[in-house]
C-alpha cells in the first residue's frame, strides 16, 4: 500500500489509480525564458524520484512535463534583447533538458509544448464561455469566479469571501471580481497571437496546463504535481477550470513539494540569492546535488548552503567510496555464511521500501542505505563476506540508491581504477611525508581521507584502506 500526501484533504491517502497499475501524472513544466534554478531542481527530481518509486513497485508510469513557452516573462526577455521570442524559448528548452539529464532525471514520456495546443486551448476557453462561466472584454476572456465559487478553494482551503478579506489584488475595473483569472489574452502589437473567437491573442498561463493535462492524460488524472507556490492561483485556477467543462476535478491527488529555502531564507532574486542549476554544477557534481535534494522529505523545506552542500558532498563521497570498495573486494571468504547478515540486508530494504511507500519518506530512505553502509563494511574489514553475500549486498545497493536516481560513475572500469589509484597515490604521498618528518602533512593527508570516508590501516605489511560511513 502507497500512501500519499493530497494537498485537497491535507492528509496522507491510499493510492488508488483510476485505471489498474497504471498512474498518470501530470508536472507542470517550466517557463522557459531564463536557466532553471535550483527551486526547479527541488521540484523536478522529487517528482522523478516519485516516478522510479511507482515503477519499481511495479506500476506503469504515464509521466507528462509541458513546457511553457509562451508567457509575458519570455516576451519581456525578447524585448530587453530583441531576440526572437521563439528562439529565447527553444533555447531555455534545451537548457532545462540539459540540466534535467545531468541530474539524471527520466526523461518524462510526454513534454506538451503550449505552443502546439493553441487550438485545444481555444476550444476549453470556448467551452466555459459557451456556460456561461466566463466573460469577455476588450478581447480579453476572464472566469467568473463568482459563477464558480463552489469549485473555489480546494486546495488552498480557503473561500472567496476569506480571499477578499485578506488579499491583496492588483485592481482592473474591468473585471467582475479583482480575483477572475484570464482564459484568453489579447495581443499587444509585436507580441506573438494566435486567432480564436475573440480576435488575435494567445492563452493563459491556468488554461495551458489543464488543457494539456487532460488532453494527453484524461479526467481525472491520478496525480497533479508542483511546488508549493503552485497551489494558488495556478492548480486552484486549473482544478476550477476543468470543473467548468467536465463536471469534476482535475486530478484525484495534488502533490507539492517544500519550499527550497536559501541561507533560511525564501529564494528570491530580489534578495540576491538566486542560484542557477548550471551555477551549482560548476561547483558541485550533479550527484552531490542530487543526494542533497533527496535526502530531505519531498514535503519538508530544505535549507539551501554552501556548508549543507559539502555535507552531501561528503556523504555522497562515502557512498560511492563504498561501492567502489564493494568493486574491487577480492578477499572472499570460505564461508558461504555470516550468521544473520544475508537477513539484515533484507530488512534495510524492507524498511526502505516502508519508508518509501510512506508519502516518499526519502529520508528515512537514505537512513537505511547507510545503514546498509555499515554492515557492509564491517564484513568486509572483518573479511568474512562470501562471493554469495558480496552479490546480495551489491545488488541491494545498487536497488535502492537507483530507486533514488543516484548513479556512481567510479565504479568500475576506468573509473574504478582511477579513483583506487588516487587513492594509493595519496597514500604514498603520505609515506613520503612521514620519511621526512613532515608529520603534519602525513596527518593532513589522513585527515581528510577519513572526511571522504577513507580509513587507513598502518600494519607490518604497509598500510591498507577501507571505507566506513
Amino acid at each position: 500500500m502507497i500512501l500519499i500526501h493530497n494537498t485537497a484533504s491535507g492528509k496522507k491517502e491510499e493510492l488508488e489509480t483510476v485505471e489498474s497499475g497504471h498512474v498518470r501524472m501530470y508536472v507542470c513544466g517550466v517557463t522557459v525564458y531564463d536557466d532553471s534554478h535550483i527551486g526547479h531542481a527541488r521540484s523536478y527530481v522529487s517528482f522523478d524520484v516519485m516516478r522510479r518509486w511507482l515503477m519499481h513497485r511495479g506500476y506503469r508510469v504515464t509521466y507528462v512535463v509541458n513546457y511553457t513557452d509562451v508567457d509575458d516573462r519570455i516576451i519581456d526577455r525578447s524585448n530587453q534583447t530583441d531576440e526572437p521570442w521563439e528562439v529565447i524559448a527553444r533555447r531555455y528548452i534545451a537548457s532545462y533538458d540539459e540540466d534535467m539529464d545531468r541530474l539524471n532525471n527520466l526523461r518524462p514520456d510526454i513534454t506538451p509544448k503550449a505552443t502546439e495546443e493553441i487550438p485545444d486551448m481555444i476550444e476549453a476557453v470556448k467551452t466555459i464561455v459557451d456556460k456561461g462561466l466566463a466573460y469577455e472584454v476588450d478581447g480579453d476572456v476572464y472566469f467568473d469566479i463568482e459563477k464558480g465559487k463552489q469549485w473555489f478553494g480546494t486546495l488552498k482551503h480557503q473561500s472567496i469571501d476569506d480571499m477578499r478579506s485578506g488579499a491583496r489584488v492588483e485592481v482592473d475595473e474591468r473585471k467582475h471580481n479583482p480575483h477572475d483569472f484570464a482564459l484568453w489574452k489579447s495581443s499587444k502589437p509585436g507580441e506573438p497571437s494566435w486567432e480564436s473567437p475573440w480576435g488575435k491573442g494567445r492563452p493563459g498561463w491556468h488554461i495551458e496546463c489543464s488543457t494539456m493535462s487532460s488532453k494527453y492524460l484524461g479526467i481525472p488524472i491520478d496525480i497533479h504535481g508542483g511546488g508549493m507556490d503552485l497551489i494558488f492561483p495556478h492548480h486552484e485556477s486549473e482544478n476550477m477550470q476543468t470543473w467548468a467543462i467536465e463536471g469534476k476535478a482535475l486530478a484525484k491527488y495534488w502533490i507539492h513539494n517544500g519550499w527550497l529555502m536559501i541561507d533560511e531564507e525564501k529564494m528570491s532574486k530580489s534578495l540576491d540569492n538566486f542560484f542557477t542549476i548550471k551555477e551549482i554544477l560548476d561547483r558541485f557534481d550533479p550527484m552531490v546535488l542530487r543526494f542533497f535534494l533527496v535526502h530531505t522529505h519531498y514535503r519538508s523545506p530544505i535549507d539551501f548552503s554552501d556548508a549543507n552542500l559539502e555535507e552531501a558532498r561528503q556523504a555522497y563521497e562515502r557512498l560511492a567510496t563504498f561501492r567502489l570498495a564493494l568493486e574491487r573486494y577480492t578477499e572472499f571468504a570460505e564461508e558461504e555464511e555470516v550468521e544473520g547478515l544475508e537477513e539484515q540486508v533484507e530488512a534495510n530494504r524492507l524498511i526502505f521500501g516502508r519508508s518509501m511507500d510512506d508519502d516518499f519518506n526519502t529520508r528515512l530512505a537514505v537512513t537505511q542505505i547507510f545503514e546498509l553502509v555499515r554492515i557492509g563494511n564491517q564484513v568486509m574489514m572483518d573479511h568474512r563476506l562470501s562471493k554469495r553475500l558480496h552479490r546480495i549486498l551489491e545488488d541491494t545497493f545498487d536497488e535502492l540508491t537507483g530507486v533514488l536516481g543516484l548513479e556512481f560513475d567510479l565504479v568500475g572500469g576506468e573509473g574504478a581504477s582511477l579513483v583506487a589509484g588516487l587513492v594509493e597515490y595519496l597514500i604514498e604521498l603520505r609515506h613520503e611525508a612521514r620519511d621526512a618528518k613532515d608529520f603534519e602533512k602525513a596527518d593532513g593527508i589522513r585527515a581528510k581521507l577519513k572526511d571522504m570516508g577513507v580509513v587507513l590501516e598502518d600494519g607490518a605489511e604497509g598500510t591498507t584502506w577501507r571505507v566506513e560511513r
